[in-house]
Formats: structure tokens, sequence, C-alpha cells
């Protein structure tokens, strides 16, 4: 990442969630990077997920489980002052983990929400974790997910389009995010079939044209095919080290999850994704 340049234009509070896995680390190091970039409070949370039936019989474990997410984040915090950045610690038992997440980025205004793409529960799944999929479903702010070793560095950003009004506002974010960075920006539209590639064509043109009045270059891409295979495969060959996209697409409107585009994205990715909702 620019040294210099917070890449977000809303920085002020930023919320890591974290259940300690391996996939939580890499989250947790770029999360303290950006608040200090950004001058941001950073909110630590972990959420121990119970059973009720299974607490009754094993309370034990569950404080077993609790205590160590107590530790996990005290080592976080202890990270981020080294670094120089305020960070508050919350540790919550719920049998629901997401809304646990949900309610207190709510509660505290947080602008964005950063997250590993899958826990400890989801190592092998080629879709993302569940509680991710839910986070970014219901959160009142934009998601920041980091698959394995990604690093947000702004230097090539990669805007997936297809013309809604969560991908109007990614496209906003994309913009603001490659005029203060200096990134090469890529534009993409993806059509499922030879009659789309017309309004595909519209799409790209109309970030490329919003693009142009605030002197961001682009390079734009149209093409044929299944919409998150291509997004992924063009991350690589620009080496995309952002992706950004709306929460979801023309058809997944009145979903309370995400569209499945976004996804399968997310889950495929090895960089990191910018999540934007409308």
């Amino acid at each position: 990442m620019n040294a210099l340049v917070c890449p977000v234009a809303k920085r002020e509070t930023l919320l890591i969630a974290s259940d300690g896995s391996k996939f939580s680390i890499n989250a947790i190091r770029e999360a303290i990077n950006l608040a200090k970039i950004c001058s941001s409070k950073l909110i630590a949370v972990s959420v121990v997920k119970t059973n009720l039936e299974f607490e009754s019989v094993l309370p034990q474990v569950v404080e077993k489980d609790e205590q160590e997410a107590i530790k996990h984040l005290e080592s976080v915090k202890a990270q981020a002052k080294k670094e120089g950045v305020d960070c508050t610690t919350i540790v919550t038992l719920s049998e629901e983990p997401y809304q646990d997440i949900v309610d207190h980025a709510s509660k505290n205004n947080v602008d964005m929400i950063i997250m590993g793409t899958h826990g400890k529960t989801g190592m092998k799944r080629l879709m993302m974790g569940s509680v991710t999929a839910k986070v970014i479903g219901h959160a009142p702010c934009n998601i920041l997910v980091f698959p394995l070793n990604a690093k947000v560095e702004c230097k090539n950003v990669l805007i997936a389009t297809d013309g809604s009004k969560y991908s109007e506002a990614a496209a906003s974010e994309a913009l603001g995010i490659a005029k203060r960075c200096g990134s090469s920006l890529t534009v993409i539209s993806v059509a499922s079939s030879d009659a789309e590639i017309t309004s595909a064509k519209d799409n790209v043109k109309k970030v490329s044209e919003a693009a142009e009045k605030e002197g961001v270059k682009t390079t734009s891409l149209v093409t044929k095919g299944k919409s998150y295979e291509a997004i992924i495969e063009t991350s690589k060959q620009k080496k995309a080290d952002l992706i950004i996209v709306g929460s979801h697409g023309r058809t997944g409107l009145d979903r309370l999850l995400m569209g499945s585009v976004t996804e399968r994205a997310i889950g495929h990715t090895e960089s990191a994704v910018l999540v934007v909702k409308a």
C-alpha cells in the first residue's frame, strides 16, 4: 500500500473480525496497516460460537474458547499499539457470530469491516466461509476481504460492473481509490450471452467516461462467459491487488445474502476484494 495515501474516503473507524484462524492473521496485519495509514480507530472483534444444548453439557469448552479469544485479541491490541494504532477489543458469545459482528459495526458507526475469506471451519471449502458471506450480506458498511497472503497496495485495481446500482456504488468507490492512490484501473463487464454484449459495453463505457472526467486512466474489457471466472482470470493477468465489486448484481436485489458472482469471486481469488454496499 502506498505508505503516504489512505485509499478510502470514510476511514474514522475500522473493524477487524477475527477468529484466530490462519485466514484471520493476514487480515489482522492488513487492518493494522490500513488503520495506521488512515489514522483510523480499530475495533477488534472475536465471536465465540455457542450452541445452547452443547453449552449446558460442556460449559468448560465454551469458557476455554472464550479465554483463547480474549488472549488472541490482546495480542492483536499489542500489535496495533506497536504501530501506534488505537485498538479496542470485544469478545462475545453467540449462536450467530455474523450477527454480532454486524451489530458491533452498526453500534460503533464503523466505516469498513475487514476479515479473512474463511474461518476455522472453512479452510477446505472453495467458496468462502459462511460467517464472512453472511457479514457481507447484512453489513451496514463496505467490507474488505482478504484471502491468504493477499496485500492491498492499490497499484492495480480491478472494478467489475454489471450496470446495477450496486455496481455504480462500487465504480464510484473504485474511482475515488484510483484517484487518491494513482492506481492503474481496469474496468470489466462480463456478458453471459451474445445478447448481453451491447449492455456490457455500455456498462464499461459509463465507468470509463466517469473515470476520464476524474483524470483516471482506465483499461476497458468486455468479455463473454461466467462472470466470476472472468473476474478472477483478469485479476491475475492484470496483477490486481484489489478487486472492487458491488455486494449484489442485477439478479440479486432482493436477496438478503450477497450476489453469487461476488461470493464466488471472493471464494476463488488470491487478491483482496472490497465489497461495496449501495
